[in-house]
């Protein structure tokens, strides 16, 4: 048993081990689809797997090749049946895609005809480098047309307004956390509104797809991401008294490209890279694919096109690895489908109340630590492994952005714009 005079070189020993594996760069080295102890198994054991989960039968066609992402999914959006997935449930920043839990979340309460005057307040602590459709203080708008700034723009502007017309930015916060909840999206933490880069904020392809999903059940949901352009309220001209309108475009870079697209949303940042869910429609059959953090911007879009194909090919030549949960009707209660980290969370009071009576003096006169020695200890090694997990999100941006000037030097032409961005956080 640890004493209380050996406690610090102890929490010193542990800090000093992980920073030391960090500097090496051995454990980091490893593969990062090693699945964590706390990985979920929400829709199916196989989801919580790392690496493909695939069940072909035979004559089933291939899995596209050179597939980058480190998390996708393939979905059957009408029956829920998930047909092959890659690291469902690995935790990523999700980066603008957040922003369709956003709209599941508020869109159904406010009629798409109501006008707001937009205050300066409701603008303010925007991130830097946000991606903006371009909301003016003082100004009138339709909750439609900030809708389409919201999907067309992934504007963070429209986003913040509409947020603080539902109560501000923390009610909405905490709403999207309880939705997600709802949805048992237990991958999901919200820590902004509109995904822009915060520490912290998570999600994953499983439960991106589940949002997808929902939102498309919803008639303005699905009307505003298959929106390719619109107009979008100006200001207004001060010698004609009129109120100007420019055009804007919807950043999803495969609507109208590829056949029976429906939308959803795109998304990029510089911690996130690129991410994407999408839903196509062919011969009745409705998929969804999701697709996290590509090697590089445009193969979002890419291996999201080859998933589709494949899930259409695939059509009763797989046997499903899995589902997408349902939400519970309203006044029900969620599934109770224990994940890893539930279960010692809630054997830790009953272990924390015996450690309380366990103080005593030790053998050779030291005294035990007891509970709160323990607690120190427990402090000590969660802030040597929050530290190791501030070095791996900074590697994992430095490692993209010398992805992206690798693209830039074997193709000066093929330039990764913010498109679909939430922010560009630069340095």
């Amino acid at each position: 048993m640890p004493t209380v005079s050996n406690l610090p070189l102890r929490c010193a020993a542990v800090t000093a081990a992980v920073s030391l594996c960090a500097a090496a760069g051995a454990p980091l080295d490893a593969p990062r689809d090693a699945p964590p102890p706390t990985r979920s198994a929400i829709g199916g054991e196989r989801l919580g797997l790392s690496g493909v989960q695939l069940a072909a039968k035979p004559g089933a066609p291939a899995l596209p090749e050179d597939l980058t992402g480190e998390s996708w999914v393939v979905a059957d959006a009408g029956t829920g049946e998930v047909l092959a997935a890659n690291n469902a449930h690995l935790r990523l920043p999700p980066a603008s895609t957040l922003k369709m839990l956003f709209a599941d979340t508020v869109l159904p309460k406010f009629d798409r005809t109501a006008v707001h005057r937009v205050t300066p307040a409701e603008l303010a602590g925007l991130g830097e480098g946000s991606s903006l459709v371009g909301v003016k203080e003082d100004l009138d708008y339709r909750v439609e047309d900030l809708w389409r700034g919201v999907f067309l723009s992934s504007g963070n502007d429209a986003v913040h307004v509409l947020a603080h017309m539902n109560g501000g930015i923390d009610q909405t916060v905490a709403q999207m956390q309880a939705r997600a909840d709802a949805m048992q999206a237990r991958d999901t933490h919200v820590v902004s509104p509109d995904g822009y880069d915060t520490d912290g904020q998570l999600s994953s392809a499983y439960d991106l797809t589940l949002f997808a999903r929902a939102g498309l059940r919803n008639a303005d949901f699905r009307t505003y991401c298959a929106t390719q352009t619109a107009q979008f309220p100006g200001a207004v001209d001060k010698t004609t008294g009129q109120r100007a309108s420019f055009g804007i475009a919807n950043t999803d870079r495969l609507l109208g490209k590829y056949p029976g697209l429906l939308g959803v949303k795109n998304g990029f940042t510089t911690n996130a890279g690129s991410t994407f869910a999408g839903a196509a429609e062919r011969g009745g059959r409705t998929l969804l694919v999701t697709v996290m953090h590509p090697a590089t911007y445009m193969k979002v879009y890419d291996e999201t096109a080859a998933l589709l194909d494949w899930g259409f090919a695939a059509a009763g030549k797989v046997t499903p690895i899995g589902r997408l949960v349902d939400e519970p009707a309203a006044g029900a209660p969620a599934a109770a489908a224990q994940t890893p980290a539930q279960a010692p969370a809630q054997a830790a009071p009953a272990a924390a109340k015996a450690q309380t009576h366990t103080a005593a003096t030790a053998p050779g006169g030291g005294e035990r630590v007891g509970a709160v020695g323990w607690l120190a200890a427990g402090v000590c090694s969660a802030a040597a492994a929050a530290a190791l997990l501030r070095f791996r999100a900074q590697r994992r941006r430095r490692r993209y952005r010398s992805r992206q000037r690798a693209v830039l030097l074997t193709d000066p032409m093929t330039v990764p714009e913010p498109v679909g961005a939430t922010a560009l956080r630069r340095g």
